[in-house]
């Protein structure tokens, strides 16, 4: 902590800057979310990556790192930096490799006195209709023509072909497509990793869960009625991305722009895992027409899951799942490059924002919020441990300000899976869970141990240093009551 004292300068509670002179290359200084608490927790290659990001052509104002910020690949996860379009670059290690992984929230109607009988029976149907784990494939049997389609149109075509309500496109993030998207830049490897695993869970700390809206736990009633939230409440939520197609797409594009950043455009970089194009590269141009149509299948992945979950919920309660109110909040992404016009030096400017591990928080007013939440802001979805809860917050208009309408993803790991399966024992965790009302199905008890709630951040503490911040506001928290694991 003493070697991160004297890098860091203290700008407010929660802030945290390192100038631009810390580093050779660095165009911006970097900036820092957290509270003292989550500074003393702090992986201190955070630091490294976060000034190595600001040294990228185009970049504006600061490279940002999150409360829940842990190091990744090129850009720490939780980490957010805005480019120019003109004379800015794309890298893959911006954006992650799995792209659009994200969150999405369900309510119900239903009640915990409703769900808790029917609690082990709802969470082992959801674990047989939503495949979990590294090798889980999802049951629409598709070709590669119709992935194709799939990955350029989005959750537009699971509506079109009965895998969704049309009200489900308002309340995903860009409506579930990303326009633009060409399934021509894509790899037949990609296809080949892809095609089979629409509509499943994936592993790591990917999940579905089944939550209780405590009376205590909400903070802001009249949001919470404004998108519909109740006292006792029992939602759904689950969080996962664009498995091996993303991460597919993503190295195919890695090794190009290795070769070309070096070869064609002469960029120094200070990490190879940084590899970029311009933006407006031939280059650059076809990766972010890739990276869409992985958006856009991650999109169609949590439209599938949610189709499922009204299955199971409907046939449990033996009722329509309209009338048991299964509907979205919202569907966020995580890892995702996209353009934006924000404010910078006083005038409104186009840039690529990218956020890998980090959440697009709108304030009020924004035309890409559905009108539902326009007078509210745009729904935050941070997702926790399985042992502790998650939030829903809603942005702000200082995120706009001050991090490119950004904010927090989760918890953010402090300790690696291989530490975690050495410390806990997935046995014990199950079963001292279960003592605890929460009932969890997973693939695996060494895969549970990696999830252990100890191997993250603390989330309220994430979640304060947010609203500290201002880049985004509490409505109320979560407290989970069953799990599917990968």
């Amino acid at each position: 902590m003493t070697e991160i004292n004297s890098i860091l300068k203290k700008t407010s509670s929660t802030t945290w800057e390192i100038p631009a002179t810390y580093k050779k290359g660095m165009r911006v200084p970097a900036k820092i979310y957290g509270t003292d608490k989550l500074l003393k927790v702090l992986d201190h290659h955070v630091i490294e990556q976060i000034t190595n990001v600001a040294t990228l052509p185009g970049i504006q104002n600061y490279a940002y790192a999150m409360p829940d910020a842990h190091s990744g690949y090129g850009f720490p996860i939780g980490g957010v930096a805005a480019m120019d379009i003109d004379e800015g670059v794309i890298s893959p290690g911006g954006i992650g490799f799995d792209i659009n992984c994200g969150m999405r929230l369900v309510l119900t109607n239903l009640t915990h006195t409703d769900v808790k009988p029917k609690l082990k029976e709802l969470v082992d149907q959801l674990y047989k209709r939503v495949p979990a784990g590294v090798g889980g494939s999802g049951f629409l049997k598709i070709n590669n023509t119709q992935f194709k389609e799939i990955v350029e149109i989005g959750s537009k075509w699971c509506i079109e072909n009965d895998y969704g309500w049309e009200e489900d496109l308002e309340k995903t993030e860009e409506e579930g497509s990303m326009k633009n998207a060409n399934a021509a830049k894509i790899s037949d490897v990609s296809i080949k990793r892809g095609i089979r695993q629409i509509g499943t869970l994936g592993s790591g700390n990917h999940y579905l869960e089944i939550q209780v809206v405590k009376p205590e736990n909400i903070f802001d009633k009249k949001a919470a009625k404004t998108i519909g939230i109740f006292p006792n409440q029992v939602v759904i939520m689950f969080h996962c991305g664009s498995r091996g197609f993303g991460h597919q797409v993503a190295s195919d594009y890695l090794k190009k722009f290795l070769y070309v950043m070096q070869e064609k455009y002469k960029i120094e970089i200070l990490d190879r895992e940084l590899a970029c194009a311009p933006f407006n590269s031939q280059e650059g141009q076809d990766y972010f027409s890739a990276m869409k149509c992985a958006i856009n299948m991650s999109f169609v992945n949590r439209q599938i899951i949610l189709h499922r979950i009204r299955e199971v919920f409907g046939q449990i309660f033996k009722n329509d799942p309209e009338k048991l109110g299964l509907s979205m909040v919202y569907d966020v992404a995580h890892n995702t490059a996209k353009i934006e016009e924000h404010n910078i030096n006083g005038k409104n400017k186009k840039v690529i924002v990218h956020r890998k591990g980090a959440t697009r928080a709108f304030g009020p007013g924004r035309d890409e919020i559905p009108q539902k939440y326009r007078s509210i802001g745009q729904p935050v979805i941070i997702g926790g441990s399985m042992e502790t809860g998650s939030y829903l917050l809603l942005g702000t208009e200082t995120s706009h300000q001050e991090t490119f309408a950004s904010t927090a993803h989760g918890s953010g790991r402090i300790m690696s899976r291989t530490k975690a399966r050495r410390l806990f024992r997935g046995e014990k965790l199950f079963r001292d869970m279960l003592n605890r009302g929460i009932y969890v199905k997973s693939v695996s008890y060494s895969g549970l141990a990696e999830e252990a709630g100890e191997a993250y951040k603390d989330i309220d503490e994430v979640v304060n240093a947010t609203v500290e911040a201002k880049i985004s506001k509490r409505v109320t928290r979560f407290v989970p009551i069953g799990n599917v694991k990968g």
